[in-house]
């Protein structure tokens, strides 16, 4: 009989469009297998929301298994050594895997290569990262000419089928239990809201994508509009690997409008992002730009006034309407309108002067979409800190951008206290002198917090 092929499944938890599934099947009788592997990630382990999500997809994604009369082992602790064991248990030779590129999975690799026959394909992104170069060869710092090249080089690759059989191995390995592991929040269970918000699984993202094709062409004009559901919000499918950039533009790519251009551009985002780790690995760790290292943050470890405003933030108590929105929805459902993003994001490095860093563990946390390469990219971009970014000195009006993008909708749904007010009181009850009781004043004006800002940037720039 043929020898069994293991496949080594991460964010890559579906059945179509599966390089590394398509051709283990291809080769012999398969044995999938996950590793629940929190050390090599270090302090980029999975957090608590993309623990509850990775639950339900591997869940969803064992009944994909079992309708082919396979299985997914599910196994705790060192990825390599727990694929080691399942090849000599079972007389496997050779692991089939998508290729990952976040640091601790590239060392992964590496030791896999020096001991079994390891096959890598391309199957995450529009284009494998490192593929689209310069004239000179070497890889793109810079967002803006990276997306040009890449769509010279588009189309990407074909769709692969899903395999309608799976051939099963003569033995198969023991396995822990999902609930074993406890991925999901008990005492107390917080997770009620990402339950009501979303359906997990492959069979889920293609849903959504469905509903994408009818929508997108309206992307242009809507998406900075938080009030208005006019986002894919394929984020968390596309991270766990449930659908495919590859999946989502051959979907999209009969559109000739200019929201799907946009959106494209979007796609290309997220190849970026890992084309940045890929030259700098501790890009969700480090400032990119040297000098920030002798920024004067706030620290809440050592700060009182700073812990007490970063607990406002994250529970969504700021006194910004717009800002107090956007971290309760991401509470509540593991999600953050991108817009708002950018604007909590900005509120608390420049306004309360935290290092962005705190801010990218709190959104690892509690993002189901929370991505090592994406979440790093973007905090360094907001922050002005990284190789492609937003300049330091340019600090979002969270007061003045709430009202721009008709943001009204979006507070009365995520911030009760305030549903009954009109526009434009909404957006800044304070200022009006509307703001009820039961919502905090601002904790801290803009202007005061601008100024401490620029302070805090001449202070740093004073000293390179």
């Amino acid at each position: 009989m043929t020898k069994p092929q293991i496949l080594w499944l991460r964010r890559d938890l579906r059945m179509a469009d599966n390089p590394a599934l398509y051709h283990a099947a291809q080769a012999g009788p398969v044995i999938a297998v996950y590793v629940l592997d929190d050390e090599r990630a270090g302090l980029h382990k999975y957090g608590g929301a993309s623990r509850w999500w990775l639950h339900h997809s591997l869940e969803s994604l064992a009944n994909s298994f079992a309708q082919r009369h396979a299985k997914i082992i599910l196994r705790c602790g060192d990825a390599v050594e727990e694929l080691i064991k399942i090849a000599e248990e079972t007389g496997a030779e050779t692991i089939h895997a998508n290729r990952h590129y976040e640091p601790w999975w590239r060392k992964a690799q590496g030791e896999l290569k020096e001991r079994l026959d390891l096959q890598l394909y391309d199957a995450n992104y529009l284009l494998p990262p490192g593929a689209v170069t310069t004239g000179s060869g070497t890889p793109y710092k810079i967002y803006t000419p990276f997306a040009k090249a890449t769509l010279e080089m588009l189309p990407p690759r074909d769709l692969l089928p899903e395999p309608e059989t799976l051939s099963s191995p003569e033995n198969w390995p023991a396995s822990d239990t999902l609930k074993s592991w406890n991925l999901l929040p008990t005492n107390p269970d917080w997770a009620s809201g990402m339950r009501d918000f979303w359906e997990v699984g492959e069979k889920a993202a293609q849903e959504r994508l469905e509903w994408w094709e009818d929508h997108a062409d309206d992307y242009d004009d809507a998406r900075n509009l938080p009030s208005v559901d006019k986002t894919s919000q394929l984020s968390p499918y596309l991270h766990f690997g449930e659908i495919s950039p590859v999946q989502v533009w051959h979907a999209l790519k009969h559109k000739r409008s200019k929201s799907w251009k946009t959106y494209e551009k979007e796609l290309i985002w997220r190849d970026y992002a890992q084309n940045a780790i890929c030259q700098f690995p501790g890009y969700a760790l480090d400032n990119y730009r040297t000098d920030f290292d002798n920024i004067v943050w706030r620290d809440p470890e050592t700060d009182e006034a700073a812990a007490r405003d970063l607990k406002a933030w994250q529970q969504g108590r700021t006194g910004y309407p717009i800002v107090d929105a956007g971290m309760r929805q991401l509470w509540q459902t593991g999600w953050m309108h991108n817009r708002v993003r950018m604007i909590a994001a900005s509120l608390l490095i420049k306004h309360l002067l935290i290092d962005w860093r705190v801010g990218e563990q709190w959104f690892w946390d509690t993002l189901v979409d929370a991505d090592y390469a994406s979440n790093g990219a973007n905090w360094q971009w907001v922050a002005g800190t990284g190789v492609d970014s937003n300049m330091f000195v340019r600090i979002m009006a969270p007061l003045s951008q709430s009202e721009k993008f008709d943001a009204a909708g979006y507070i009365r749904e995520y911030v009760p206290e305030l549903a009954d007010l009109s526009e434009p009181y909404i957006h800044d009850p304070e200022e009006h002198g509307v703001r009820p009781s039961s919502y905090p004043a601002k904790i801290i004006a803009h202007k005061e917090g601008r100024e401490r800002a620029l302070a805090a940037y001449r202070d740093m720039k004073a000293q390179s």
